[in-house]
């Protein structure tokens, strides 16, 4: 138990890719050492990775005599935008675009650990982020559809006395939906590393594929979903 204590802390720790120190004489700045995290690095990885494929697939458009790799990319589009939609509603339609590019991201963010790199949703830091982005996006759908006064005015529904209560809830909402994701996460890391100290090295392959691959989509999906089920909630 004391080795699974000590690489459960070496997953968590946010270990420093590369880091460079700024030159003296910076305006407002000066001399300042940058550290770029390990879980930085490997998003970016991840970013180019979604950017050149899809470069790839929707490179020589045509409205007649399509591509197999425009069918692909017309496939994969249609079937983001049906599943998200059904998720958010027509009304929240707008959304879709950035929810299946947060989808896509956790999804190989927490795929990408089969090719021997640590995932960045490891990194609470990355979770954190994802969180307030999605809470701050909810609201901002909020204060777009009703307007500022009846959104400030919807904190006292159904009755002035609960105020705090959903007061309280915009930062249970992040700290939920970060924690889920985290939480799983590493969760998963904990059982894959147990079953490795009990099972011999060869049968924890089918275990390590369900956790690495069907149960990091399967979190990516439930964040995605959460984030479109509040959304929906805040423009009804």
């Amino acid at each position: 138990m004391g080795e699974l204590a000590e690489k459960l802390l070496e997953e968590l720790n946010c270990e420093t890719a590369f880091s460079f120190t700024l030159p003296e004489g910076l305006p407002l700045i000066g001399s300042m050492q940058i550290e770029i995290a390990e879980s930085v690095v490997i998003t970016w990885v991840i970013m180019a990775v979604i950017v050149l494929f899809s470069i790839f697939l929707t490179s020589n458009l045509k409205v007649r005599d399509i591509s197999r790799r425009q069918l692909v990319a017309e496939t994969i589009v249609t079937k983001l935008d049906g599943l998200i939609t059904g998720m958010v509603g027509e009304e929240g339609k707008e959304y879709v675009p950035y929810l299946a590019t947060v989808l896509l991201y956790i999804g190989l963010a927490n795929v990408i650990g089969l090719f021997g790199l640590k995932p960045p949703t490891k990194d609470m830091n990355v979770t954190v982020a994802l969180a307030l982005m999605s809470i701050i996006l909810i609201e901002a759908a909020g204060i777009r559809k009703k307007g500022p006064k009846k959104w400030l005015k919807s904190f006292t529904e159904p009755i002035a006395i609960v105020t705090p209560i959903n007061i309280l809830e915009l930062f249970i909402r992040p700290l939920s939906l970060c924690m889920r994701l985290f939480g799983n996460v590493v969760g998963a890391f904990v059982i894959m590393e147990l079953i490795k100290l009990l099972i011999p090295v060869a049968l924890p392959i089918p275990f390590s594929f369900y956790f690495d691959v069907f149960d990091g989509l399967i979190q990516a999906y439930v964040f995605v979903f959460l984030t479109s089920l509040f959304i929906k909630e805040a423009i009804e």
